[in-house]
């Protein structure tokens, strides 16, 4: 059943003719001298979620009956918005709620309904179980990925704008979960945000290696390594670049790196080079590391900036790790 046409004015009973009023055709009644207005209907959906889970209602009523759609309802006279949302909410599916913000404002014309604007909220859940109400048969949870089709479009409009919204914020949340205990190695790959700045610094390593020699030849604080061979440095520089990814998947292991350090370390105590020298020279890889990474464009989102802080923890941990085996056999060395 579609919605039906204006045939008579509702005040006198007089057949409705239509006129312009300036450049709109509208329906007007001669006798009240009286024109009608038909005005988009204010329609309200609520997005109520748990753990990724989307609420949806299976409608028991014409139109769209047995499919799902967002818990939604039409605003009645002499109610808010939000009064309207949340009465919505309680009446199709049990729940009391909390507005938590406007998720998506969204026009349409509907077959059976005519021009409606839907306005969506996203509500938090603070009383009643969900259980279905008098406009609706079943009440569901769905994964964000396993939303069915939707009987309102706008609805779907509306979940897609809602995901995309949080779909930074679950990543963090994400990579939060997955995390090794302080950023060290793990026994099995883990999707870690920062895991696209390792893959950077593992596919551009001669690049980054090249940098860091330009500079540790010419840095006052490593005047020493002027001397040394550049092929040899290069090597030195690459291994440690090449193996940070080894590291954090556990196949690099403590014993191999303890090892090359210290003999890193006793190596550079037998050259004459200063200790200082040493660890500066460690501390210009994690530089130049720094510098390719924001030359590629990082910090553009802030999305981007939890991802560098999460590599600068990870690359911290390694680099500790390197110094102080590094140093542990130049002092043994010494000694």
């Amino acid at each position: 059943m579609k919605k039906r046409k204006r045939v008579f004015c509702p005040y006198c009973g007089n057949r409705i003719s239509q006129k312009y009023e300036e450049e709109s055709l509208r329906d007007y009644c001669t006798v009240c001298n009286l024109f009608f207005y038909d005005n988009p209907l204010p329609v309200v959906s609520m997005i109520l979620l748990e753990e990724r889970k989307i609420l949806l209602v299976k409608r028991g009523k014409t139109p769209y009956r047995s499919q799902w759609c967002l818990p939604s309802g039409f605003v009645e006279i002499d109610e808010s918005i939000e009064e309207a949302a949340l009465r919505e909410l309680e009446e199709e599916t049990g729940v009391k709620g909390m507005i938590v913000s406007n998720v998506d404002v969204d026009s349409c014309t509907n077959y059976f309904y005519g021009d409606l604007i839907f306005l969506t909220f996203e509500v938090e859940q603070i009383g009643g179980e969900p259980a279905p109400g008098s406009d609706t048969v079943a009440v569901k949870y769905f994964p964000i990925e396993r939303i069915p089709r939707l009987a309102f479009g706008s609805n779907t409009k509306a979940v897609e704008t809602y995901i995309k919204s949080k779909a930074d914020y679950w990543a963090i949340i994400d990579s939060f979960a997955h995390a090794v205990k302080e950023g060290g190695p793990r026994k099995k790959k883990t999707n870690l945000l920062s895991d696209r700045l390792v893959d950077m610094i593992q596919e551009n390593a001669e690049t980054i290696a090249h940098k860091w020699l330009k500079d540790v030849t010419k840095n006052k604080s490593t005047y020493s390594y002027r001397t040394f061979n550049s092929a040899h440095l290069f090597r030195r520089v690459h291994y440690a670049l090449s193996h940070f990814s080894d590291w954090l998947e556990g196949t690099y292991t403590e014993e191999i790196m303890q090892n090359h350090y210290t003999g890193l370390g006793k190596e550079r105590r037998k050259q004459k080079v200063k200790l200082y020298e040493v660890l500066s020279s460690l501390n210009l890889i994690k530089k130049h590391i720094w510098e390719f990474a924001l030359s590629q464009g990082m910090w553009t989102k802030p999305i981007d900036i939890y991802m560098v802080l999460e590599m600068e923890r990870r690359i911290v941990i390694y680099f500790d790790k390197i110094t102080f085996y590094t140093t542990v056999g130049y002092m043994e060395e010494r000694a």
